[in-house]
């Protein structure tokens, strides 16, 4: 028990799936996981334990922003065990060619946040897990679905005037803008856990003759993407059953 989560520990899976809406944790427990359990309400940060494909897994809603995803990924990682965390959440996408719930699966976070400020003699970088994400891709792949690997950047301010320099970001191969991922693989990294942000492009980020952020509706694919596809890639990446749950192994277990 934390002062944000009021789980027992061993209630919480080693394996979990963070999203940032309490709904869509609870839609997820009520739709794909067996027996599931509400194991935390604290703040409407609800966490629900049950099982995927025979596989005992958690989803957790952890709110908007670096901050509050530090404070839950932190607890998950230091004082429940979790050794496995995904993130499905949403994304405003810098690409022309990005359709409605394109899946962008993030490499490494660049940002504009404080978080990290003096917490280092340098800059540090946050990445992903390699194995989580080359099997992520992989799975995607199987299912059909388009996903785009790549770097992506996480903002504190959602909404930006014209001194916001975001096409810099756009210019320099950035897929899309989000506001948790340097938070949560910086949580990741000091614990020794494995991490993978998977993100659907909800709407994109496009220009006024000003310069000003505008954000516009994404048309649909052929075959049309949605949450439920980004939630079910999530929660076979948590519980993929040939990975080893230590930092360091890829999906078929050898050193990497």
């Amino acid at each position: 028990m934390t002062m944000h989560n009021h789980a027992e520990v061993g209630e919480i899976s080693e394996r979990i799936v963070l999203v940032g809406d309490p709904n869509r944790a609870k839609y997820i427990a009520e739709h794909y996981l067996e027996d599931a359990v509400l194991v935390n309400d604290v703040r409407c940060a609800y966490c629900y334990t049950g099982m995927f494909e025979g596989v005992r897994v958690s989803v957790m809603a952890v709110g908007m922003g670096g901050p509050s995803m530090l404070i839950y990924a932190t607890e998950l990682c230091r004082d429940y065990g979790c050794k496995i965390l995904v993130r499905a959440g949403t994304s405003g996408g810098y690409r022309d060619d990005m359709k409605n719930f394109d899946i962008v699966l993030s490499q490494a976070v660049s940002t504009t946040s404080g978080i990290n400020d003096n917490m280092f003699n340098g800059h540090f970088s946050p990445v992903a897990d390699f194995g989580l994400l080359s099997t992520a891709r992989s799975i995607a792949d199987e299912e059909h679905l388009v996903t785009y690997v790549g770097g992506t950047v996480c903002n504190d301010r959602l909404y930006r005037d014209e001194n916001y320099k975001s096409k810099m970001w756009k210019k320099y191969g950035m897929l899309c803008s989000e506001q948790e991922g340097c938070a949560f693989y910086t949580a990741a990294a000091e614990f020794g856990c494995r991490a993978l942000m998977m993100v659907g492009i909800t709407t994109g980020i496009r220009y006024d003759e000003n310069g000003q952020e505008i954000f516009v509706d994404l048309p649909e694919r052929e075959h049309a993407q949605s949450m439920d596809d980004l939630v079910r890639l999530a929660l076979k990446r948590a519980l993929n059953r040939k990975d080893q749950l230590i930092v360091g192994a890829d999906p078929a277990g050898s050193e990497c």
